[in-house]
């Protein structure tokens, strides 16, 4: 072929060049829709392009469904040339002939600054391979070896970063950086970065020392990012994702690349998911992670990467905005803070569940949940109308207790029982349709629903709970709390 695409592409253009007709190329790339989906995934780009202008000019030479052509009142001979001469005016193809000496990747990087500007990581992988070109280093074998993976669709994904939407190639870049410089790094200035980086200090003897740590570190960065049951990082990633603090990933790219024992991650694990988690129930501020972790980083590269020094620095932190919460603190905003209203959804889930699994032993059958589970409130939020207070009176609504006197029993009894219902011991979780189906129910028709539906040993703990009220829910509270600190230590 006179043109050949980029070597990620090459598989599909020969796939749309040789297939010989549309079901062809359709067989060699059947729609595919994973479990739970709602559309099926796209194609590859250059088939999906080939499928697309199959579509049009059949519509506009034969019609579709039955229906006459586009401009069917024009001869096809007048068609055709209207085709042709579309193709031959607004279709502009540039040759450019290098001569011996030229710089391919400068002219490269030239012609796109004229354009629509590239990704990071584009301009990433055009300036290594220039420097290894001049370098004499072997472009093609390096591409394969270690550059290869980044021109996967993975690295093309959009995540959230804030409150923009970022290619996880971008992050990757930032955190690379800010794990081996332990400083912040400007995302919007990844090229400028990592460019003055190396030219600066020259971390890499050669370009192959460079390229095989972007390629093992960015296979770490798919480990936190999209871990795996069985990776000794899956249950830290998952909790970093489901929390939604990515700036602990320069510290795990850290940990990652010293290949640290293996023995050590359950005590990393559970540290630095204890510090997170005991910040997040306490209402303390994620404002200074970042600058926390990037000081985390720079002391292990100077005391050594251990466990034992990563919890030792934790302990270390001071001030509301980096300390380690005490159990004496964990535990009153336990009992007492409103977690439903400062959680999500996905937050709670992640602690209840934990919980929940602390009842099972290693004799005992592991129990697998299908589908998302939701929260649900044990006391409803809308208790007015089955749930009467203590002494057996109805609560008060809102106007009412805007109206009633500071003293008045019913008004203290109300605003004690709405105290309790947004806190961590009025909480379960259910699969949807069983939330929906006992939501604002009695307790004495929501108890025997939850028994017969739900297998969450958190759930079965309530057959024995003949009242669901406010001590019923400090009762309960103080015994989840009681195995929080076993899997949230100090």
């Amino acid at each position: 072929f006179k043109v050949w695409p980029t070597r990620l592409d090459r598989p599909q253009f020969m796939d749309v060049m040789i297939s010989g007709s549309r079901e062809e190329l359709e067989k060699r790339h059947p729609l595919v829709r994973r479990k739970y989906a709602r559309k099926y995934d796209p194609r590859p780009r250059m088939v999906e392009a080939y499928l697309f202008f199959h579509s049009q000019i059949t519509e506009y030479f034969l019609g579709v469904n039955g229906e006459a052509p586009l401009a069917a009142e024009f001869a096809l001979a007048e068609r055709l040339e209207e085709c042709f001469q579309a193709l031959k005016n607004a279709l502009q193809v540039v040759a450019i002939d290098l001569e011996h000496d030229d710089d391919a990747q400068v002219i490269f990087e030239t012609l796109n600054a004229r354009g629509e500007p590239l990704l990071p990581a584009d301009l990433l992988r055009n300036f290594i391979f220039l420097r290894a070109a001049r370098r004499g280093e072997p472009q093609e074998a390096l591409y394969k070896e270690h550059w290869q993976q980044f021109d996967e669709q993975f690295w093309r994904v959009t995540v959230k970063q804030g409150r923009l939407l970022r290619p996880r190639s971008d992050l990757f870049i930032q955190h690379f950086l800010a794990s081996r410089q332990t400083r912040d790094i400007p995302i919007k200035h990844l090229f400028v970065e990592y460019k003055y980086w190396i030219e600066k200090q020259q971390p890499f003897a050669t370009v192959r020392d460079e390229l095989a740590t972007l390629a093992r570190q960015g296979g770490d960065f798919r480990r936190i990012i999209s871990p795996k049951k069985g990776d000794p990082i899956y249950e830290l990633a998952t909790f970093l994702d489901t929390f939604d603090i990515r700036t602990a990933h320069p510290l795990l790219l850290l940990l990652l690349d010293v290949e640290i024992d293996g023995n050590a991650w359950p005590k990393i694990s559970t540290a630095l998911e204890s510090y997170l988690l005991r910040r997040a129930v306490c209402g303390l501020t994620t404002k200074n992670y970042n600058r926390i972790f990037l000081s985390l980083i720079r002391n292990l590269r100077r005391e050594g990467v251990t466990a034992e020094n990563l919890i030792n620095q934790l302990h270390e932190q001071t001030g509301e905005s980096a300390e380690w919460p005490s159990d004496e603190a964990f535990q009153e905003a336990w009992r007492t803070r409103h977690i439903y209203q400062t959680l999500n959804n996905p937050k709670i889930v992640h602690i209840l569940k934990r919980l929940s699994a602390t009842h099972f032993k290693s004799k005992m059958e592991s129990l697998s949940i299908e589908g998302p589970l939701t929260v649900e409130h044990i006391l409803p939020q809308g208790w007015l109308a089955h749930w009467p207070l203590p002494d057996g009176s109805k609560g008060m609504n809102g106007t009412e207790l805007w109206e009633a006197a500071a003293e008045d029993p019913r008004a203290k009894a109300t605003r004690k029982r709405n105290a309790a219902l947004q806190t961590l011991g009025n909480l379960t979780i259910l699969t949807q349709p069983l939330n929906s189906a006992v939501s604002n129910s009695s307790w004495e028709k929501k108890k025997p629903e939850l028994l017969l539906h739900s297998l969450l040993p958190i759930n079965q703990n309530l057959h024995n709970v003949e009242v669901w009220d406010e001590t019923a829910i400090e009762k309960r509270a103080k015994e989840l709390f009681m195995r929080a600190v076993e899997i949230w230590p100090h």
